[in-house]
């Protein structure tokens, strides 16, 4: 196996372990939030639902390895350049605590680094529209729609009962929905690495075009997003948690069950969802579902300004990546020293506040001030 063959799948790994602690929030925040579980216990759960779910699916892998870009006009250093530009974005977000898309800053990175090395011929353009615009448009409207309608039935039926029994019942049952999140999880963002593994050893020559993933691909992903799982990213479950709204189990169950329908619909039919796009749409529905609660739009703005430049901004870091990659070894190696030189950075930075599970439920309402995870 060639040396930058070995080097994109290292750093695929790496992203997919910051896929997975950036978006542990989108399944477990509101569980953490309400009680139901303890910080670690719920990243545990979590981590080892990833890894499940790794394994339920292929379809996503399949969308990313055959139908985002033409695999016949990049090279695996084109990849590389790509990654690079999704990890840095996935950190810069993590530190200011903003639950973005994984999903969409590998995207972004990937198209970014395709069209500066191949032109934009070589990206496909109809498909991302069908299985990425689309979806990242309907699916959190759809979520937030669901999970409004879902706490307010919640409310609606349960508005006789003990308020005590209530919320030790939805507790309980957090514990579930929070697990189908866990699990939808591993469906759709463990393949996404896979299928960028995947399209990384068709350029290579090393597999056929349209092929499905090795089993030691989908081992190796879902290992990787079940550790950065474990890590936790506690900054951004701070944020999904307590400053979108603030939430209470019968929310919480809401959410996270809107949540899970909602990512394991898209992974059936392929679509490279934004799970967190969901899981942040389903806590917003489940304020704006109870009588009186307060959704804190600012905190809400913000993510979706994230959102929207997360795309663009992967795809011009990816594209300088991509292009300085394409030259070579030494380009590689270029591009590597830089990017492991600013993840450190923005580490180091985080470490100035640190926020772990002894206080990741302290918090401000409505502050957005960047906190350490």
């Amino acid at each position: 196996m060639d040396f930058i063959v070995v080097v994109v799948i290292i750093t695929a790994l790496a992203f997919d372990f910051t896929n997975g602690f950036h978006d542990t929030a989108n399944a477990m925040a509101t569980s953490i939030a309400t009680g139901a579980l303890r910080p670690r216990v719920a990243v545990a759960l979590s981590a080892v639902l990833n890894l499940v779910g790794a394994f339920i699916s292929v379809e996503v892998a399949r969308t990313i390895s055959g139908g985002i870009v033409d695999e016949t006009a990049i090279s695996p250093a084109v990849i590389f350049g790509g990654l690079v530009g999704a990890i840095l974005w996935n950190l810069v977000t993590w530190l200011f605590g903003l639950p973005s898309s994984s999903s969409h800053a590998l995207i972004g990175g990937l198209i970014g680094a395709t069209w500066i090395a191949a032109g934009g011929s070589a990206v496909q353009f109809g498909k991302i529209v069908e299985k990425v615009l689309i979806p990242a448009v309907a699916a959190p409207l759809i979520a937030v729609l669901v999970a409004t309608v879902g706490t307010y039935l919640v409310y609606r039926i349960t508005r006789r009962a003990s308020e005590r029994g209530v919320r030790s019942g939805f507790r309980h049952g957090q514990i579930i929905s929070a697990s189908l999140v866990s699990l939808a999880h591993g469906t759709n963002d463990a393949q996404k690495t896979m299928g960028l593994i995947t399209l990384t050893l068709i350029t290579a020559g090393s597999l056929q075009a349209e092929a499905d993933p090795p089993l030691w691909v989908i081992v190796s992903a879902g290992l990787a997003i079940a550790a950065g799982t474990y890590l936790g990213g506690w900054r951004i479950i701070r944020t999904v948690g307590h400053r979108i709204t603030d939430i209470a189990p019968q929310q919480g169950f809401a959410a996270e069950t809107s949540a899970a329908a909602v990512i394991l619909t898209s992974s059936h039919l392929g679509y490279p969802l934004s799970t967190t796009h969901v899981a942040s749409g389903a806590v917003v529905g489940a304020g704006l579902g109870k009588r009186l609660a307060e959704v804190r739009w600012g905190v809400a703005g913000r993510m979706a300004v994230a959102w929207l430049v997360t795309l663009p901004a992967a795809g011009a870091v990816g594209a300088v990546a991509g292009r300085v990659a394409d030259l070579g070894t030494p380009g590689v190696i270029a591009v590597a020293v830089v990017g492991s030189a600013l993840a450190l950075g923005i580490y180091l930075v985080s470490r100035r506040d640190a926020v772990g599970a002894h206080n990741v439920n302290d918090r401000e309402p409505g502050a957005m001030t960047p906190v350490a995870g």
